[in-house]
């Protein structure tokens, strides 16, 4: 099983063509702290130069004692190890546990929750949410172009009003009231997904977006929401009078995408803060988009997608406080 190489499986039926890894192959292959490291080093380094993850310079060598860091650049004359410059820069964490930690995100359809992964690893909840959120940011920030056809379709996050305690309602009615807004986006050809926390669904909202992740003049499928009125080349479903689908016109693919991403939060996570939800949108997202590749294949995107990525515990829990722990 290679350990170096990130690749896709040829597209088959079903998921069965994809190569996953078990249980007891993860505990070989991160038998040590030294098996992890040399499989961090292959993606970093593939071609078994070092170079520096703080300047990117090629001109870096390995420091025979490891102190203070494993690896020195002549360039900028500083140490480095495997985390400086990602999201894992300043983990005291091995890096054993970190790939134990991406394992389990990846492999887990509807995600794993910090509680889980304060368990499975043995470390504290608030490290084990912090680790979390640190790999979700391998899939902030991607914004794919479709050249379509596309499904675009709006949900609401959030609890139901008659739920919460009554100093917290809103008292504004039903439906959305309270809930947080995501806009969604599926390439039907390339099943690829991107999906945005937006702070309405108003016209320029749900038509910017679209312009932004389809290429000009893309087919687009809609449901009967007159927000999208006026977008060119769009075809709608109208929901409020029982029509769903209407030959290729539909909206089905995104909905079950948002399909997964509530039963997560039903689920798994059971809140989902406004301020941190966009990170697993993200997540969900970027799970989508590489469903097709072969677990290892997956891991080995989320490390090289981590570098440049550097997240601070003091920003990830600003304004919000320890609450926001709790998912």
């Amino acid at each position: 099983m290679s350990t170096t190489t990130v690749r896709a499986s040829q597209k088959a039926p079903g998921k069965a063509h994809r190569e996953g890894i078990s249980v007891l192959q993860m505990t070989e292959l991160f038998a040590t702290e030294q098996h992890a490291v040399d499989w961090f080093e292959a993606i970093h380094w593939p071609t078994g130069e070092i170079a520096c993850l703080r300047c990117g310079s090629d001109d870096a060598y390995r420091v025979k004692s490891a102190k203070p860091m494993p690896y020195r650049c002549r360039t900028c004359r500083r140490y480095f190890s495997l985390k400086t410059g990602t999201a894992m820069e300043d983990s005291k964490l091995p890096l054993r546990m970190w790939a134990w930690a991406i394992y389990l995100e990846l492999t887990s359809l509807k995600g794993v929750s910090s509680m889980k992964l304060h368990r499975d690893l043995g470390v504290r909840q608030a490290t084990a949410w912090f680790m979390l959120h640190r790999i979700r940011e391998a899939f902030a920030g991607i914004a794919p172009l479709f050249e379509g056809p596309v499904e675009v379709d709006e949900t609401y996050v959030g609890g139901l009003e008659r739920n919460k305690h009554r100093s917290k309602r809103q008292n504004l009615g039903r439906g959305p009231v309270g809930k947080t807004a995501v806009v969604g986006m599926k390439d039907r050809t390339t099943g690829q997904v991107v999906a945005r926390v937006v702070p309405n669904t108003t016209a320029c909202t749900l038509q910017g977006f679209v312009e932004e992740h389809r290429v000009p003049n893309a087919p687009v499928y809609t449901d009967g929401s007159t927000a999208y009125d006026g977008l060119p080349n769009r075809e709608a479903v109208h929901h409020s009078v029982g029509e769903y689908v209407r030959d290729m016109v539909h909206t089905n693919g995104v909905e079950s995408f948002w399909s997964m991403l509530k039963r997560a939060h039903k689920g798994v996570y059971h809140r989902l803060s406004p301020k941190h939800l966009q990170r697993y949108v993200d997540v969900f997202a970027g799970r989508q988009n590489i469903r097709e590749w072969d677990t290892l294949a997956q891991m080995q995107h989320v490390v090289a997608a981590m570098v440049g990525r550097r997240l601070m515990y003091r920003d990830l829990i600003a304004d919000t406080g320890q609450s926001s722990l709790a998912t």
